[in-house]
């Protein structure tokens, strides 16, 4: 059996829309005043681009992923590279987390001490 490359994106298409969709509804769970004023077409570009953001940084489990929009969308959208969180972008690229699991797990834990 052969997949053609067609196939695979249409696959690959397929999770995205689904991992999208899971999100706009966690969102919507975790930042309903934030959501409402964006609506759903600006959340899913968040989404979109929270995706590619992680990637950059070589994350790309959906748990990871998750975690890095969730951040986002406390801290802003650019909260990466944001002169006023310095402790975003230094965990992001610290080769000591060479794991993205660990490296999310961290951030969220800084993250959720400065929202206290």
């Amino acid at each position: 059996m052969q997949i053609r490359r067609e196939q695979m994106n249409t696959l690959d298409e397929h999770m995205r829309m689904k991992f999208e969709d899971f999100m706009v509804g966690h969102l919507w769970e975790h930042y309903p005043v934030e959501c409402e004023e964006m609506g759903e077409d600006q959340v899913r570009d968040w989404i979109r681009h929270g995706t590619e953001r992680a990637a950059d940084y070589e994350v790309e489990a959906e748990r990871d992923v998750c975690k890095y929009i969730d951040v986002m969308f406390a801290f802003g959208r650019d909260f990466d590279r944001d002169p006023s969180l310095p402790w975003a972008g230094e965990i992001l690229t610290d080769p000591r987390f060479m794991d993205s699991r660990e490296r999310m797990d961290r951030l969220t834990a800084v993250a959720l001490e400065h929202l206290e």
